[in-house]
């Protein structure tokens, strides 16, 4: 078994590795790599489809989908994910082509195209490729997210994709019971950090949104479509929060979608009760009346970039009896950093001070530093450690801590690097 690192080495985005399974190849992942504002998107190293066997999507971000549909620009292959990562990958990726027009090298033919080749399959489905047998596991990242376990030649690899081990209100944990390995390639994107528990991040935010209340403020969160929006959602109404709760933009897409796959979350109940009691807003009018009383309103962008946020912030953001509650990472670049690092957001040309209260929550799909480690402790066998997904000082650290700690042969692979086991 050979592994090629065609992205996501030592950086966060365009996620891909090319598995050889003796003449079988299978494709993991295949994302996409967002610059800073103004500057082109970054894709993997191009493989040609002839050359793939079968394509494998963790989960629908863009940094692990995004670029699966340049692989029908000019042929096809067969594509696997559960059904709400096809869904979901589907309407995100055509979000993408429909706010930078003309920036990719594929359009929506080719993703159509993508869908048509797609197969669903669930988890612990087996699937036989050749030389190779592959099957997902809950990953506890999105909904419909999985890690991967693949077997050929007696050997078997474990990718985690993006795993989150406790999972959260809205998924269950992660599924570590894969019997013993022989590669590991892992996520390393909080392997530096310890994030506060997730307990007292939703203690906090849901104590900031009474405190807005009691000032007849409004509370803004801007928050990421896919399982963020809802997952803030869900904890307002299991805290019993007595508010109007708003929901606007692509997240009340993502609700249907969900909808559609209660069976992937962990109590349905929760996130029936939770969305269809907040308000969605479907048009500008509304948009406009919501903010007539004090209320949470909860839409995208989670970091400020573009969406419904721009509206929402030139209307909340000047008056100090508001609140913005930011509940997602903020990239280096975006507004929502340079809201937090500077109190100062862009409008209409100019920097303007906030006068609405922010803080910061933390409520990561991403497992951390401790988790990491926890999971690492239920691997079985004497696996070799392939640390990726993270910025280049988190893998190579983590590669050495594995390494100290377990034992196992474990380093930051470099782009384009071909690893075998």
């Amino acid at each position: 078994m050979k592994v090629r690192v065609l992205g996501a080495a030592q950086e966060v985005g365009r996620s891909g590795f090319l598995v050889d399974c003796n003449g079988t190849n299978l494709l993991l992942d295949y994302g996409v790599l967002f610059g800073k504002r103004g500057t082109p998107p970054q894709y993997p190293l191009h493989v040609k489809p002839k050359d793939v066997d079968s394509i494998i999507i963790t989960h629908a971000h863009l940094d692990h989908s995004g670029y699966v549909p340049s692989m029908f620009v000019s042929g096809n292959s067969r594509v696997y994910a559960t059904p709400p990562t096809i869904e979901l990958s589907r309407l995100l990726i055509e979000d993408m082509l429909k706010i930078e027009k003309n920036t990719h090298p594929f359009d929506i033919p080719e993703v159509n195209n993508m869908i048509k080749n797609t197969k669903e399959i669930g988890y612990k489905e087996k699937i036989n490729r050749g030389a190779a047998s592959f099957e997902f596991r809950e990953s506890g990242h999105v909904i419909g997210g999985a890690t991967v376990l693949l077997e050929s030649e007696k050997k078997k690899l474990f990718y985690t994709g993006d795993i989150n081990v406790k999972g959260s209100r809205m998924l269950r944990k992660a599924d570590l019971d894969v019997g013993e390995i022989d590669l590991l390639i892992t996520e390393s994107t909080y392997s530096q950090t310890d994030q506060m528990p997730r307990q007292e991040s939703e203690a906090g935010l849901i104590e900031f949104a009474n405190e807005v209340m009691d000032r007849k403020g409004t509370l803004f969160i801007p928050s990421f479509s896919v399982e963020r929006s809802q997952e803030i959602a869900c904890v307002l109404k299991n805290s019993n929060f007595k508010h109007k709760i708003i929901m606007d933009g692509m997240a009340l897409k993502v609700n249907e979608i969900m909808f559609r796959y209660p069976e992937y979350l962990r109590d349905p109940k929760v996130f029936s009760d939770a969305i269809n009691q907040s308000v969605s807003i479907h048009d500008h009018e509304q948009r406009k009346r919501a903010l007539e009383e004090p209320c949470v309103v909860i839409s995208p962008a989670g970091m400020l970039v573009g969406g419904n946020a721009v509206y929402y912030l030139q209307h909340l953001a000047f008056d100090n009896k508001n609140g913005i509650a930011l509940v997602s990472y903020q990239g280096e670049g975006t507004p929502g950093r340079k809201l937090l690092e500077t109190g100062k957001v862009s409008t209409r040309g100019k920097d303007l001070k906030v006068e609405a209260q922010v803080k910061q929550f933390e409520f990561s799909g991403h497992s951390d530093r401790s988790e990491l480690f926890e999971m690492l402790k239920q691997i079985k066998g004497n696996p070799k450690v392939l640390t990726v997904h993270g910025d280049n000082q988190s893998c190579i650290k983590f590669a050495e801590e594995i390494h100290e700690k377990f034992g196992f042969e474990a380093h930051a692979p470099t782009f384009d690097e071909i690893i075998t086991v």
